[in-house]
């Protein structure tokens, strides 16, 4: 078996990582790369070929930075089957239509605006509505714990990852040369007691090789128990500033913990007293998908939901159209604003960061990773001046991480998941360097066999 670390390798998104075997190879996700503008729009637009000859795609989840290319993959050649759990089989036939949508946008507002700039060169989307459409019928849902071949001589099975709906850790158990290989892919992984999905599963006995994300490696978060008062807290300062709160969220998971977290606070006598706003039409269909999947719920979303409604809250308004996007500026006194996109790289967030980032009684609420070099990340950092669509803002806002909120397995999380997988030999992917550090030396300290590969590199078991 080979292992080749095509992307999310000293980095976090772009998840892509090929397994050779005697029955044919494996590409397990296929994501997008974020970061500089230019460097990811050229790693999008060209795949490896050697992803695109791949046998078989195994998907982890939904989200963007490891579904997001497969439309590109499939457009250069790739014809075989992209396995996943049927909800985030669902979620992919929103995310990647979104996908488009927004890179048709952005590209045709630029191309506009630079239309008098002798030295622009005209940007083209990635892929469209179409590549889309002609990946989505390669997808093929497989259920939790059933085992399949994606190729001859291996046996895949989906168990629970616990980060979004239907997240996956994948388990490929490999038959070659007379042997078996136990090689154990963590996906992203979530946290225990996160609202609404299920606890990650433990890692499978007799893992020889484990490949696992280390997003928040050397990285502690906040309590799951205490995000629900801290969101309340800031709610009430904003009120009393009239201030409004902006909080760019992922469509997919981050979205739905909030309605769910607002919805549980004003059950217990606080509600959130001013107009809310899910401004993002992928965030409105995404939140109609997570009802047709309870099967993922956790048993207490289970039981709320025979009787009440976890994604519905007071005063809440779900705009679609661009109108009545562009209508939230003109609301009086404050306003909770949660919009896409999660790392503040496109999407309706943009605009209500241009409008309302130069104004001190903004809140800006970061509740999930900030990938390096994207706007996100220099929110985080508190940067004196943002750029925001080729334009410097000064950053007067006030900007808050409710770390309680990430859907991340954390350090500890993770020493821990490694060290019950106990495996010959462990991989970390999809994290920054000075987290991946942190993370290998408590490991190798606890005795385990850790490397941090580069990305192309090929490792064989």
């Amino acid at each position: 078996m080979k292992l080749t670390f095509l992307g999310a390798a000293g980095e976090v998104t772009g998840s892509m990582l090929l397994v050779e075997t005697d029955g044919g190879s494996i590409l397990v996700d296929c994501g997008m790369f974020q970061g500089r503008r230019a460097e990811a729009r050229e790693r999008n637009r060209t795949l490896p070929q050697a992803a695109i000859a791949a046998d078989a795609v195994i998907l982890t989840h939904a989200h963007i930075d490891h579904a997001g290319s497969l439309p590109v993959l499939v457009r250069s050649g790739f014809a075989g089957s992209i396995h996943t759990t049927p909800a985030t089989r669902d979620l992919c036939a929103l995310m990647l239509r979104d996908v488009a949508y927004l890179q048709v946008a952005d590209a045709e507002y630029l191309n506009r605006r630079h239309a008098d700039d002798p030295t622009w060169e005209p940007i083209t989307p990635i892929y469209d509505e179409e590549d889309v459409v002609v990946a989505l019928r390669h997808l093929v849902g497989q259920p939790y714990q059933r085992s399949f071949e994606p190729v001859p001589g291996v046996t895949a099975t989906l168990i629970e990852a616990g980060h979004i709906l239907g997240s996956a850790q994948v388990v490929l158990d490999i038959r070659e040369r007379g042997g078996r290989h136990r090689l154990l892919v963590s996906g992203d992984l979530g946290r225990a007691g996160l609202p609404i999905i299920r606890d990650p599963a433990p890692p499978p006995p007799d893992v020889d090789t484990l490949v696992m994300e280390s997003t928040y490696g050397g990285r502690r978060h906040g309590p799951v128990a205490a995000m629900a008062g801290e969101l309340s807290a800031l709610l009430a300062e904003a009120r009393d500033r009239r201030g409004k709160v902006i909080v760019p969220s992922f469509a997919l998971g981050r979205t739905q913990e909030l309605l769910h977290v607002l919805h549980g606070l004003e059950h217990a006598g606080h509600p959130a007293r001013m107009p809310i706003f899910i401004d993002s039409p992928l965030a409105i269909d995404v939140t109609s998908v997570f009802r047709l999947h309870a099967e993922c719920f956790d048993a207490e979303t289970r039981r709320l939901l025979e009787h009440d409604d976890p994604f519905a809250v007071r005063g809440l308004t779900m705009t679609r159209t661009r109108e009545a996007s562009m209508a939230i500026r003109d609301v009086e006194g404050s306003a909770l604003i949660i919009a896409a996109s999660g790392m503040c790289e496109g999407g309706r967030v943009l605009h209500h960061l241009r409008n309302l980032v130069e104004d001190p009684s903004t809140t800006i609420v970061v509740v999930g990773f900030m990938a390096q070099h994207t706007l996100g990340r220099r929110l985080v950092e508190r940067r004196p001046q943002v750029k925001i669509w080729g334009l410097d803002r000064d950053l007067r806002a006030r900007v808050v991480v409710l770390d309680g909120f990430s859907a991340h397995a954390d350090t500890d999380d993770l020493e821990a998941y490694a060290r019950r997988a106990a495996a010959r030999a462990t991989f970390l992917v999809h994290g920054e360097p000075e987290g991946q550090r942190a993370l290998a030396e408590a490991l190798s300290t606890g005795g385990l066999a850790v490397h941090i590969p580069a990305r192309g590199e090929t490792v064989e078991r």
